[in-house]
């Protein structure tokens, strides 16, 4: 839905962009003064080669839409407008195995042959397929470092021959096996060149005293099905001595590749080339050591006694010349190296296609299995490579592979087995027209197969009409060419007719040239000559116009970059190409990256701005806006996960529905922990009146993580309403009650206290009053006193 929703707004914005009287028509721009030249403005462009049309001096009004032109009344015949297409010209079926003994007939790529008319800004596309047959025949030589580290190596692999054919017999029945050999070249600083080291370089060396003078690459055995050969020509080897660690390989492995004829490489075969080493090899530029400055030339040189005969004339060969003369020859190179140098031979892998590395042992004890897995690795793959592609063309791959899923930008296919078909789609595009040679071609082939797909260019960027330009026309007075609708006049006259000489500057020719009274003439920025404005040319880009009022520079940049390169200007205005907006281009329309997991633009919490979501919601956060722990929804949004992730249930219990909107991380635990920061507690009610609780957390990587209870909280039912407000009220009036007797407490504890202190300050003063010997009440008072006996009775006394 998505992809169709963008396809949508492509088209409209497209037509938007072609649409006359909307400013946006790049076809009518006023740029284009020929038929070549408006074709190449845009594929949609066509151009009307009609004599009569439009209006006068208005030359780029035949440049438009095919539509708009038959609007203005252009005839359908002289409409001038191209696209590309595909001609198929050779095309054989796929191949499932071979055809008895007849190789030749194998395909293993189709089709064979194409030719391409491409149209400058029009894409062309076609598909390829590929497959690998059965029992294909496989060449094999064995190259090996004969220095003398490699002794105990040699030794191992005298028998080699037969029993890889007999391993490589379960793969093929058609089995031819080759051997050379290689040390360095035989010069300073690379090799011992003092007298008495010629002959045997390891004069007075103890541990190994005789071996064979040293040289560079010597072709031994050439490719056979005759293993025992190969046996024979192994056992008669001897090492050589080198003088420092790298070694001359890379001399060897160009000569083995170029040298075809000598080696005998079958056409129709797959080329393996076992490189065998216990060291790191020399690289272009090392020669000059030893004074050699010569590049390689990239050709055979053995001489009649099939030795390397240019060693000591030419520098090593560049990894660069080494790769493109493995491809023309198309050889798999498998690297059997031992382990302390595997990782720099697996970074020569990837600057030469079709190239494998493998651990080879001590003593190369493994070298039949370690060829028998890199043939198997090799067969399970298919990679393109192109062979000289023209410069000005683009190419865009798209693989299908066995599990028919489309892998856009991907020309390679792995994990096949035998007799599996892979496809490419290949988009074929052009930007310009070569200035020379039109017709070009290059090929498309699997690394390492002979098959291949050869492809002729052809460019679409002249017109037809040019073909019939008739020279000195009475349409252009005699004195222009006529062509495509329109006059191109001889030097010195100008006009549409080429009616107009140079200098001619009448008050009629001048006035036509203002835009309106008042106005400069050609707006300041040309001259007036025969009713035209020739424009000047200026070091920032063109003024155009019919009074040279647009100029395509003067429109609004973003970040320094004129329509933020999203757009081309014209007349002051960016014009932005599809998909952008806004008045520098810099605001893509694409709003397929705000629409969120659950279909919502930008999840609901906020505006998709220039492809981009602004998060409108407080605490939002995410690409669409989809992080938000404090909305009022986060909880519920999570529940609906929670609920059919652990449960089975709710609105999202639809397994496809759960999974595609559910991607967070869920965890049940026994006990939940809400003291981290950043956590939020979220409950909600079950239908089973249970509690079920989680937390929620956003972690900085934008990952969120949900820890849920394993089971809800269910209680043994709901509280009587009745008893719970009479528990309330009470608990309300007792406290009240409590507070009242305190308050009492206190106040009757506080007036004892001062009743208290009141009596004891009477008692004192009453004393005080008594001892005074000069004080004397005025009045004596007698009171009748009633006595009590130690049992308690009273008694009467007498007055006192």
């Amino acid at each position: 839905m998505r992809n169709s929703w963008s396809a949508a707004v492509y088209c409209v914005l497209l037509q938007a962009l072609l649409q006359p009287g909307t400013g946006l028509n790049v076809c009518t721009s006023g740029s284009a003064a020929s038929c070549e030249e408006c074709l190449l403005i845009h594929p949609s462009c066509a151009w009307c080669a009609q004599e009569v049309f439009g209006r006068d001096r208005t030359l780029t009004s035949r440049c438009d839409l095919v539509q708009n032109l038959q609007k203005k009344n252009c005839e359908k015949r002289f409409i001038e407008y191209s696209t590309s297409h595909v001609q198929v010209l050779k095309n054989l079926p796929l191949s499932s195995k071979r055809a008895g003994s007849v190789w030749d007939r194998v395909v293993q790529v189709s089709p064979q042959k194409i030719s391409l008319s491409l149209r400058p800004g029009h894409q062309a596309q076609f598909s390829l397929q590929v497959r690998q047959v059965e029992d294909y025949p496989v060449d094999l030589y064995y190259l090996m470092d004969l220095s003398l580290s490699m002794k105990d190596d040699l030794d191992t692999i005298r028998n080699l021959g037969t029993k890889l054919a007999l391993e490589m017999g379960k793969l093929t029945s058609n089995f031819r096996l080759g051997f050379g050999s290689f040390v360095d070249k035989n010069m300073s600083p690379f090799s011992y060149t003092a007298p008495k080291y010629q002959e045997n370089p390891c004069n007075g060396y103890k541990l190994f005293p005789n071996c064979v003078p040293t040289f560079g690459f010597r072709h031994i055995l050439p490719l056979t099905d005759q293993v025992d050969r190969f046996n024979q020509e192994v056992q008669k080897q001897l090492v050589s001595r080198n003088r420092d660690a790298p070694e001359g390989g890379f001399d060897a492995i160009l000569q083995a590749a170029v040298c075809e004829d000598k080696i005998g490489w079958r056409k129709e075969a797959y080329h393996l080339l076992v490189f065998a080493t216990d060291d790191v090899p020399h690289l272009a530029l090392d020669g000059r050591l030893g004074g050699l400055v010569q590049p390689h030339d990239g050709r055979c040189h053995l001489d009649d006694q099939n030795e390397y005969s240019a060693s000591t004339k030419m520098d090593y060969p560049s990894l660069a010349l080494l790769g493109e003369k493995l491809a023309e020859n198309n050889i798999f190179l498998i690297f059997a190296v031992n382990k302390r140098h595997y990782v720099i031979y697996k970074n020569f892998t990837a600057l030469i296609p079709g190239t494998t590395v493998e651990i080879l042992d001590q003593d190369s004890k493994n070298v039949i299995q370690l060829i028998v897995t890199a043939y198997s690795n090799i067969r399970s793959k298919v990679e393109l490579t192109m062979s000289d592609p023209p410069e000005d063309i683009s190419l865009s791959f798209t693989a299908t592979c066995q599990d028919g899923q489309p892998l856009p930008g991907l020309r390679k296919c792995a994990d096949l087995k035998i007799g599996d078909t892979v496809s490419f789609d290949v988009s074929v595009e052009t930007r310009s027209c070569p200035s020379s040679n039109p017709k070009q071609s290059f090929t498309i082939k699997p690394v390492g197969f002979e098959d291949r797909l050869e492809v002729v260019v052809a460019y679409e960027c002249d017109c037809g009409c040019s073909r019939d330009a008739q020279t000195n026309s009475s349409v252009c007075s005699s004195i222009g060419t006529y062509t495509c609708g329109t006059c191109h006049c001889e030097p010195g006259y100008l006009g549409a007719s080429c009616e107009c000489q140079e200098g001619d500057a009448s008050s009629m020719a001048v006035g036509a040239c203002r835009e309106s009274e008042g106005k400069q003439l050609c707006s300041g920025r040309g001259e007036c000559s025969c009713n035209q404005c020739l424009c000047y040319e200026s070091e920032f880009g063109k003024f155009y116009g019919s009074f040279c009022e647009c100029d395509d520079f003067s429109c609004a940049r973003h970040k320094g970059i004129l329509c933020s390169g999203h757009g081309e200007c014209h007349c002051g205005q960016c014009k932005c190409h599809s998909g952008y907006i806004g008045d520098n281009c810099n605001c893509s329309t694409e709003t397929a990256s705000c629409i969120a997991d659950d279909g919502t633009m930008c999840s609901g919490r906020g505006q998709c701005v220039c492809g981009r979501c602004q998060c409108t919601e407080p605490g939002a956060f995410g690409d669409t806006c989809e992080k938000c722990p404090t909305c009022p929804d986060a909880c519920g949004t999570k529940r609906d996960c929670i609920e059919c992730r652990l449960f089975g249930s709710g609105r999202l219990a639809d397994n496809q529905t759960c999974q595609r909107l559910c991607k967070d991380q869920i965890l049940t635990v026994e006990t939940l922990k809400t003291d981290e920061p950043g956590t939020v507690l979220c409950l909600y009610k079950t239908h089973e009146e249970c509690v079920m609780k989680f937390t929620y957390t956003e972690h900085a990587s934008g990952q969120s993580v949900l820890e849920a209870l394993k089971e809800p909280e269910c209680g043994g039912g709901g509280p009587d309403a009745l008893m719970v407000l009479l528990a309330v009220v009470g608990s309300i009036l007792l406290v009240g009650v409590v507070l009242l007797a305190v308050w009492k407490l206190v106040i009757t504890v506080h007036d004892r206290r001062e009743f208290a202190r009141f009596q004891s300050a009477r008692s004192r003063a009453r004393y005080e009053m008594a001892s005074n010997p000069l004080y004397k009440q005025p009045v004596s008072t007698h009171c009748l006193e009633t006595d009590f006996d130690m049992y308690g009775k009273s008694y009467n006394g007498g007055f006192h």
